[in-house]
Parts: C-alpha cells; structure tokens; sequence
C-alpha cells in the first residue's frame, strides 16, 4: 500500500514504477528525472495550488479557466488555462507538450526524458507548487502502429519530377523545396495536428470566420492567412504552422506543402518547403512590409522532422541530396538563404488497409443485393469513397450480439424520425437482430453516460445475456466513450463500439456555442426536448474533447470509425452557414463535424461516406427541408455486418424465427421542430 499525493490508497502491480515530483509555480520546466519509452503506461496525480499577482483565483493542475488576456499570452500550450500542469517527452523545441492537469493517464507515443512544467507566460510565474506522483506501468503495446513491412521508394525518375523551388504568380523563384513525406493525407494531417500544427487559413473570409470564433472560445488565435506559392502549375494544397499566440504575427515556423503528380509505391508523396518567420522585411519586389525568414532554413527542415517524429508515427528519416543541390539563393522577396543542399525524406507508418475494403464490398453488395432503402442508387461510389465490389456473397448475419443504437444531441427532439429507424427495423424483421436504441437527453456526455451505463447493466440484468454492438452517432460519441471509459457496467455489456460521424474530437460548431445557441435553443422550445441543451452543446467543445481523450487515450473495447463528407451540392440550405465555418478549418467534414474529430483514436478506421451530418442516420425526406438522401438502412446493415465479421462471429445457421422477426419497437414520438420551418 502506498499513500498518493491525492489521498488515494490503492495496490500497485509490480511492476510499476512510482516517483513524486515537485513542480514550482516558477518552473518552465522541470526535469523529473524519469525516462520513458514508447508504449509505457503513464499515470499522472496531482494536487497544489498556485497564485498568479494578476488573478483573484487561486489555480490548480487543471489551470485557470482562459480569460480575454490569455489571448495575448503566450503559454506553451494553448488549449490550456493558465497555470496548468503539463508536460512534455525530451527537451527538443519541437517536442508538443500535453496537459497532465489533476489526474491523467497517457500512452507514451515516444520516448525520452520526462518534463513537467506550469502553462505560463515566458516572462513571470506563479507562487507555490504542485505535487505530482508519476506512476509508469508495465507497457501494454504502444498506441501507434508497428510496422515491419516494405516501405515506399523514391525513384530517379521521381526525383526528376520534384521542382527544386517553389515560384510566385510572376514565376519568380523562392524557397526551396527542403523536405518531402510519403504518407496517406489522413495519416500526415492526424500527425501534425496532434503535435501542435494548425492548418493555416486560405484567404482572408477564413481568417476573420477562425479569428472570430478564437474570440468567442477565448483562445489565441494562430492561424493567420499564408500567402499563396505555387509547384506543379498550381498552389499549395496546405498550409501548417507552429507558434506562440503573441509572436503569430512576426514569428512562427510554418511550411506548404503539395501532393504530387505520383506516387511511391501506391504512397502520397508530399512535396514540402518550410521556413522560420523571425521578423519582418521589405519585399524587393513591391517595397511593400513581408515575413523575414531565418536564413538557415536547414533548421526549420530538421524542426519539421523531429516534430513528425515526436508523433510517433514516422517509420524513418533519411537525407537526400539532389543532383545539383541549393545551397544559396534568395527567396521569392529577395532575401538570401543558406542551406547544406539536402531533402529531409520523412515515411510515415503506411496506411493500413484496415477494414475499408472490406466495408466498401460489404456495403456496395448489400446496396445491391439487399437495397433495404429501395429505389435505384446509382454507383456505389456515390455513397462511399472508393466503392466496392457488389457480388459478395452476404450470409445471414449472426444473431450472436444485440444492437444498440446511441442517437445525437436533440434526438428527443425529433424522435419522430430516430436516428435509423428503418434500418433497426429492417436488421430486425429481415435477420432477427435484436435492435435498441437508448433516446439520451440534451445532457452533458458525462451525465448520458450515467444513463447508457444504467441502460446496459439493467439489460445485462435479464434473462438475454448477449452482449451489444453499439453505434454511436453523432453526440451519440462521445456519450458512449464516456460511458466505455468511466462504468464498468458499460464495458462488460459491450461487444464492440462503431463511431458514424461521431463527433469524438469534438465541433468546431460547439466551439461557436455563443453564436448559435440562440438557434438551438429556439428548436428545443418548439419541442419537448429532454435534457439541459447548453450542457450538452458544451460537452461538445473540442477542448472538452480533447480533454477527455487526453485522460483516456485508448479506447477499452474494439472501437471503429465511419466519418461522413459531404459537398456543396449536397448540403442541405440549414447547413450551409456551418458549412462556411468548418471550412475556414478543413474542407473535409459533413457539415457539422471535422473528418479528423470523426476519427476515434487508435479505431480501426471503416471508410468515408459521401454524406450530409444529418442525411447519414436522420430521415427528413418527408419534410420541409428536403435532406438529400442517403441509403442508411444499407450503411447500417454494413456495419453491422463488418464488425461481426472482425469479431469472429459465425453467420447464422438457421433463418430467424417469427418471434425474432416482430418489429422493432420505436421511441416515443416527439415533434420534429425542423418541419416547422
């Protein structure tokens, strides 16, 4: 037994290694003296208090809540208050520091030197201290993935392809192109997103919509507009940068990046030129005030590399040097630069074929085969990226597990049109899949998890002791990972767990909440919408996401991924407000939720599907708004369907009986407030 800083008692396994650290509100940060390894188990405690001369609140490890000051403050990590506990792996620049707050668990995603450090201004510090017990479990297999197969090559003739210099409009030569990855879009983007890169804004429209919600979310904004280069007859695809909110506008690291005319082996290559904006300049060309760059650009190159590789998924680095290497030139405005002439090569962990084609055949045969929704839809390709075959043999899915379907925020509001009705229905009278759906309230994620974690430990109670595959969607999410995360009730009634444009990273739409609570709010009054609706849209902020995910990294059940993108086109006339924001983000999202927020970390990822948010699991066809339609009794069926398959279950051997055949029973119905307008 062992006394923790908290006041806890608890056994530790044997293997574990337990030390207590003092963190001083002065602390930048400070050296633990423990090493960790990728894969290691790392459990954080903590208790202290300090006091800030400018603030009446006295901070704990989970920081201050962000005032319209902080803003202005650059602290090492952003989405965290001020006085925060954090902490970092290896004493690097580019090593991303991660909130440790009160109580957090972590899988080490690399290894090295263990900091802990206060979020603060770089000038100042707090008064006291934390104490923070730091327990390293056993490791239990890293969270990122391991792979020992062959790896992409860049050949001669690819080589040949690759410019040597980004140029301007006029086709003025500028920086050189001094790193390339090879790597899926998804892979690359989820990377450097997790290290702390934001995409930076297109045009000025994102810049006022990004810089207008910083405002609202208090967070500092740092995504200012990237001018425009051009390779392979066209702009960059991306923009990233890295960088302290109040040295935004004079100084950030940042870089373009283009997606190749090629590929390496079946792989994306990334051709990328990065520079360091130290200052300002005046452009020769115009006169007119520019960035000025750090003229050893080898350092951003090398600052690049190493951020990828604190990601933990790079598989190697290598240097290349071209034929006739750069080694001194002057950018687009003029200004000199130095380098060795070398490309950093970075390949990323190749994307692993997964489960996506073998959800896009299952889900093209049953459109084909079955067509559930009825009615003639086309391509395959249509629905889901990438299509599928449409001759797979569909045996009768087995009726060894039950389904639970987990709806989204302001489903009590329209439980005319639940979430899949006509495809619970159709797995039940068609297969004999028993098929539930629990209508959660406009509450918090914490609190529906109370209620879903209530709902299967009194099903677990009767006489059917299957256990359930759960599909989530939307809030229906994060609902349900809380629910996995902190009952253990819910875990052991739980099969498996499939996200459908989940939102488990998290809305930006969430972030906007002064904005458009008023809508919502005005929907919840026209209905009898269960549950308090500003909790639950607050539980969607990405921060409270992020949050959590932080505290529980690895999900404890098999978990997959389906994340839906939509298109102009099929945007329905309420969404194309939101559409406009998420866009100022990403272009890939559905309306309401970011691809990259869709993808549950560490899930086995089941593909893309071409779908409006609400389009995907919501039928509104019938009324006023006229949704575009979706076959989501075939999405439905197919996941089922995939996930049985991955579980190992047997297909049925006998067709269902009549008794498993009755309908579905439906929620109780409610006023669909949509149809009102």
């Amino acid at each position: 037994m062992r006394q923790l800083t908290l006041g806890l008692m608890l056994v530790l396994p044997l293997a574990a290694q337990v030390k207590t650290v003092e963190v001083a509100g002065s602390d930048k940060w400070k050296d633990s003296g423990i090493d960790v390894q990728a894969g290691d188990l790392v459990k954080f405690e903590a208790m202290g208090k300090l006091k800030f001369s400018d603030s009446a609140m006295e901070s704990t490890p989970e920081g201050l809540r962000r005032g319209w000051l902080d803003m202005l403050r650059a602290m090492q990590l952003n989405d965290a208050g001020r006085g925060a506990l954090i902490g970092r792996v290896g004493d690097s620049a580019a090593a991303r520091p991660f909130l440790v707050g009160e109580k957090r668990e972590l899988r080490m995603v690399t290894g090295g030197r263990l900091f802990l450090g206060v979020n603060q201004p770089s000038s100042g510090g707090g008064q006291g201290s934390y104490s923070v017990t730091v327990e390293i479990s056993a490791k239990a297999g890293a969270p990122q993935e391991t792979y020992s197969g062959p790896m992409p090559q860049l050949t001669k003739e690819h080589w040949a392809q690759i410019p040597p210099r980004v140029v301007d409009d006029a086709g003025t030569e500028g920086d050189r192109v001094n790193f390339i990855i090879l790597g899926g879009e998804e892979r690359v983007k989820r990377a450097l997103l997790s290290m702390g890169w934001v995409i930076v804004d297109r045009s000025i429209k994102d810049s006022i919509i990004r810089g207008s919600l910083g405002v609202l979310s208090r967070e500092a904004y740092l995504t200012m507009p990237m001018s425009e280069l051009k390779m392979f007859g066209r702009a960059q695809d991306y923009g990233f940068a890295h960088s302290d909110p109040i040295k935004t506008v004079a100084a950030r690291h940042h870089f373009r990046i283009w997606k190749a005319p090629f590929t390496a082996d079946g792989t994306t290559v990334w051709v990328g030129a990065g520079t360091h904006d130290v200052g300002f300049d005046r452009d020769q060309r115009d006169g007119k005030i520019t960035h000025k760059i750090d003229p050893n650009t080898d350092l951003e190159r090398d600052y690049i590399g190493e951020s990828l590789k604190h990601s933990g998924q790079v598989v190697k680095t290598e240097y290349y040097t071209p034929a006739n290497p750069i080694t001194k030139a002057n950018t687009a405005h003029g200004q000199e630069y130095f380098s060795d002439g070398r490309v950093l090569l970075i390949t990323m962990i190749p994307e692993a074929a997964g489960l996506v084609s073998q959800f896009g055949d299952t889900f093209c045969s049953v459109l084909a085969q079955v067509n559930p929704d009825t009615g003639d839809w086309g391509s395959c390709e249509d629905w889901v990226r990438g299509g599928g075959k449409t001759d797979v043999k569909l045996e009768l899915p087995s009726r060894e597990y039950r389904l639970l379907i987990i709806p989204g925020i302001m489903n009590t509001c329209v439980a005319d049109t639940p979430a899949w009705e006509e495809g619970r229905k159709h797995l039940t009278e068609k297969y004999g899949i028993t098929a539930e759906i629990v209508p959660v309230p406009n509450d918090s994620a914490t609190d529906n998890a109370k209620m879903i974690a209530e709902y299967l430990k009194q099903q677990m109670a009767g006489q059917d002791k299957r256990k359930y595959i759960v599909v989530g969607y939307s809030k229906g999410t994060p609902d349900m990972q809380e629910a996995l995360a902190r009952h253990e009730d819910a875990r052991n009634a739980v099969a498996a767990f499939a996200s459908v444009a989940g939102a488990s990273g998290g809305s930006p739409i969430a972030d906007s909440l002064p904005m458009r609570i008023g809508k919502y709010m005005e929907y919840s009054k026209k209905a009898s919408c269960k549950g308090d609706l500003a909790a639950g849209m607050n539980s969607l902020r990405r921060d409270v996401r992020q949050r959590f995910l932080t505290s529980f990294p690895h999900p404890p059940v098999p978990t997959y991924s389906l994340v839906a993108v939509a298109s102009q086109e099929n945007i329905p006339a309420q969404n194309r407000a939101t559409m406009m924001m998420l866009n100022s983000y990403d272009k890939e999202h559905d309306g309401q939720v970011l691809k990259s927020d869709a993808t549950v970390p560490e899930s086995k990822m089941l593909g893309v599907a071409v779908s409006d948010h609400l389009a995907i699991a919501l039928n509104f066809e019938k009324g006023k708004q006229q949704q575009p339609l979706f076959p989501r009794s075939a999405l439905l069926e197919a996941v089922f369907r995939t996930v049985l398959t991955d579980l190992g279950a047997k297909p049925a051997s006998t067709p269902p009986t009549e008794a498993e055949t009755k309908p579905a029973a439906k929620p109780a119905e409610a006023k669909n407030p949509w149809s009102q307008q």
